[in-house]
This record gives C-alpha cells, structure tokens and sequence, in this order.
C-alpha cells in the first residue's frame, strides 16, 4: 500500500504541472531530473527527498511551501 502522504504530494506536482502546460518531461528538464522519475513521483512510487522536492519546486517557480501546502 502506497502511503497517502505520497499520493497527495504526486497529485499535486501532477496538479501544477499541468496547471502550467508542462509535460512530464518538461518538468523534468527544467528541474535537471529525469522524466521517468517524475513519473514515478506522480504515481507515488517513490519516496522524495527534500533536495528534489526544492528542484521541483524552483522548476515550477513556486515555493516549497505552496507545493506541499494541504499535503500532510
């Protein structure tokens, strides 16, 4: 079972990355991460770490609070 925390975080990268017209490898160009990777974030397969969770968000050009704001 997929932990909750990690589905709400990959719903809305997934959100406000299509909020933004972005595809997944668009994201993940601009965030200087692989594109399966943001993939497997979207489909909560993997568990984030804080260097990536600020990659994402600077790609996004939000803060890292407003990305995970009602996540947890």
């Amino acid at each position: 079972m997929k932990a909750e925390i990690l589905k709400k975080f990959g719903q809305r990268v997934r959100d406000e990355r299509l909020k933004q017209g972005l595809s997944q490898e668009g994201l993940a160009e601009k965030a200087g991460l692989h594109r399966t990777y943001i993939g497997m974030i979207e489909r909560a397969e993997k568990n984030i770490t804080l260097i990536n969770i600020e990659k994402i968000a600077q790609a996004l050009e939000i803060t890292i609070e407003s990305l995970i704001k009602g996540i947890g």
